[in-house]
């Protein structure tokens, strides 16, 4: 501006800056100011219903708006809306649509009955040190079914979104056991992961009780996990879950 250069040329006879100097770069400042939030600032309600509401990411938002990501950040933190963590915002990605489950609170004897056992299945042969994903394993059938059955009435889960593996011993045909379980559990082969096999170096006494291995049953999903983990302690805290 003009009145920098005559500055310039004035302090060259005085060490103090007058006041009229003074004045106009404070007008100066405050013209910058003003011209930064009413061009730049992002309005609390956008940003809340763009982050919050519709969950979108950081980045997306930065793009919809074609600034910067750094800018989205600065007015997520200006206007106090709460960012995800990593494991929120990665949690966020794998699941676009929102949970792939829902609990559907037991209202009758049958259902509370239904809640409580598979509470009960998780709790003795569930896998809670996989912190990812639901997972259970077991040579029963019938056991097997009123876990599944547990997880589609209760947490309303999408039964074409499990997972299978069977663990067999040497001395047992792959094919059939897979046969076997898709018939006892009404599933389709494509829901199968890779088998395994264990070798042992003489026939036991196992061979008829898992003559088709043992089953395990996934639904990845870790906030679905943490939820049975979370209703298991409140049971062990003799506490009603909810």
């Amino acid at each position: 501006m003009l009145y920098r250069l005559s500055y310039v040329g004035f302090a060259k006879h005085s060490t103090e800056l007058p006041r009229f100097f003074k004045f106009l770069m404070c007008i100066e400042s405050i013209c910058v100011i003003w011209l930064y939030y009413t061009n730049s600032m992002i309005p609390a309600d956008t940003l809340f219903k763009a982050y919050v509401v519709n969950k979108r990411s950081a980045k997306e938002i930065a793009q919809l708006l074609e600034c910067s990501e750094n800018k989205i950040h600065y007015w997520l933190t200006k206007h106090g809306i709460p960012k995800r963590t990593i494991s929120e915002a990665t949690y966020l990605r794998a699941n676009p649509s929102g949970d792939p489950f829902y609990f559907n609170k037991p209202t009758d004897p049958q259902h509370w009955f239904l809640f409580g056992l598979g509470l009960g299945l998780y709790w003795g042969e569930g896998n809670k040190a996989n912190t990812h994903a639901v997972r259970l394993g077991n040579c029963d059938p019938g056991l097997i079914r009123f876990f599944i059955t547990f997880l589609r009435e209760v947490y309303q889960i999408d039964q074409n979104r499990l997972k299978f593996g069977i663990q067999l011993f040497t001395d047992t045909n792959p094919r059939i056991a897979k046969k076997y379980w898709c018939k006892e559990l009404k599933i389709s082969a494509k829901q199968f992961h890779a088998t395994t096999i264990t070798r042992q170096n003489k026939p036991g006494s196992y061979r008829k009780k898992l003559q088709y291995g043992v089953l395990t049953v996934y639904f990845s999903n870790k906030k679905l996990r943490d939820t049975i983990v979370n209703a298991i302690s409140e049971l062990q805290n003799n506490k009603l879950p909810m």
